[in-house]
């Protein structure tokens, strides 16, 4: 029997309540917020991906799926959304339409990582990034983009956490104090924090290994060390965050996972579960329209996994509508009665309403109890009496009273509350 790959999984039927609802609440608040749809394609230049996330990070050493093509090209299948969105960014020009540009995204992203609950080998995010507009005031737009999609979904027990990694002008003399306090405890760095003490330093507080975690708790804050600029537009961005009155709180250990980030970062956390849990995430990467070969330009954004929502949106028990179904089922009995209620299925769905037409190899004892397994809330029946006369019964399968009407009437009916003349 084959099976999906390890870390990927089918997503039934069943479970799609769940995603159409996230994707509907998701595209009515980017659209609110001005926001329009890009896609992009599943895989990209695998230097796009090297140049931006950055070789240090654990993205490009362990989890990028990276293959050569049959032309001899390295390509990798996109680990994540936001480098993809700055390549189409320039290769089409945007940075002559008016700034900023506002953009959101669905997509599956690819990581090859250990698979556990919410995350995935391949899961699916719901990003939003903004292109061309340096102001903290944008930064406070899209932290509450986030916050509005998450509260909008009915998660409540939830956390905000906010800080500054500074930019290339002063980040380096803060990285040089984290290294300097990090170094005297070497002896207790798990091996992959020893590792980043050389090559990528501003992970040593990201770490989840408790000798690590516990050592962050005393180490050098980025927001501490800002320059001039980083710390006016720091001191800023909160002030926006209190006039929307956002429930923020300030994590010096937030660095987020990818080198592209300056100043801004942030993610939404839920109260159980912390870090590890995280359910959206982002921040602001000036650099990195210039770091892909554009002129300097300004972006921000965010991203959420779609998988680790619902398992969020599951836990809390936030109550979920279920997806549309057919209105009618069709049951036929008799010799002549399969043709007539495959053309009333038809009439019926060229109207506009959903509809499915029973097995006939059925009783009509057996047809009411497969309109009942798919909660369908009439049953149409056909037999031959009601062909001859022209007739069709309606069966309330709630409460079990049916009535029996003139067929053309009844699609006339139907066709009226539809709004159809087809």
């Amino acid at each position: 029997m084959f099976q999906a790959p390890r870390g990927t999984a089918d997503h039934l039927p069943e479970e799609q309540k769940y995603w159409r609802y996230i994707e509907s609440k998701a595209m009515d608040v980017a659209s609110r917020f001005g926001f329009g749809r890009i896609d992009t394609p599943a895989f990209e230049d695998s230097n796009l991906f090297i140049r931006s996330v950055g070789e240090g990070t654990d993205i490009v050493e362990k989890e990028m799926y990276t293959f050569d093509d049959r032309g001899g090209d390295s390509v990798t299948l996109r680990p994540e959304g936001t480098a993809p969105v700055c390549r189409a960014y320039l290769e089409h020009g945007m940075h002559n339409l008016p700034q900023p540009v506002r953009m959101y995204y669905f997509c599956p992203v690819f990581r090859y990582e250990r698979p556990q609950a919410g995350r995935f080998r391949q899961h699916h995010q719901f990003g939003v990034e903004v292109l061309g507009d340096a102001d903290p005031s944008v930064d406070s737009e899209v932290v509450e983009l986030a916050w509005e999609l998450v509260t909008n979904l009915g998660l409540t027990d939830i956390n905000l956490l906010v800080n500054s990694v500074g930019d290339p002008h002063c980040r380096p003399e803060y990285v040089a104090k984290l290294k300097e306090y990090y170094s005297g405890h070497q002896a207790i760095l798990c091996p992959d924090c020893k590792a980043r003490l050389d090559r990528n330093p501003l992970r040593l507080l990201d770490c989840k290994v408790e000798a690590c975690h516990s050592l962050g708790n005393n180490a050098p804050q980025s927001a501490e060390h800002l320059c001039y600029e980083c710390n006016d537009h720091w001191g800023q961005f909160l002030q926006y965050l209190d006039i929307m009155k956002l429930p923020y709180q300030i994590d010096h250990r937030l660095v987020r996972g990818l080198d592209y980030y300056t100043r801004t970062v942030f993610e939404i956390q839920p109260v159980e579960g912390g870090g590890q849990s995280t359910i959206c995430g982002g921040g602001r990467y000036d650099g990195l329209i210039t770091e892909l070969g554009g002129r300097e330009t300004s972006g921000i954004g965010f991203a959420t996994g779609l998988e680790r929502l619902i398992l969020n949106l599951k836990r809390a028990e936030v109550p979920v509508p279920d997806l549309p179904g057919p209105r009618f089922l069709v049951a036929n009995v008799g010799k002549d009665a399969r043709v007539a209620a495959l053309d009333l299925t038809v009439q019926l769905r060229n109207a506009g309403v959903g509809a499915i037409l029973s097995r006939g190899t059925r009783g009509l004892r057996g047809q009411m109890r497969q309109a009942n397994a798919l909660n369908i809330p009439f049953t149409l029946i056909l037999g031959d009496d009601e062909i001859e006369k022209g007739e069709v019964v309606v069966r309330n399968m709630e409460s079990s009273e049916q009535e029996t009407k003139s067929l053309v009437e009844f699609i006339a009916e139907i066709k009226k509350s539809q709004g159809t003349n087809r």
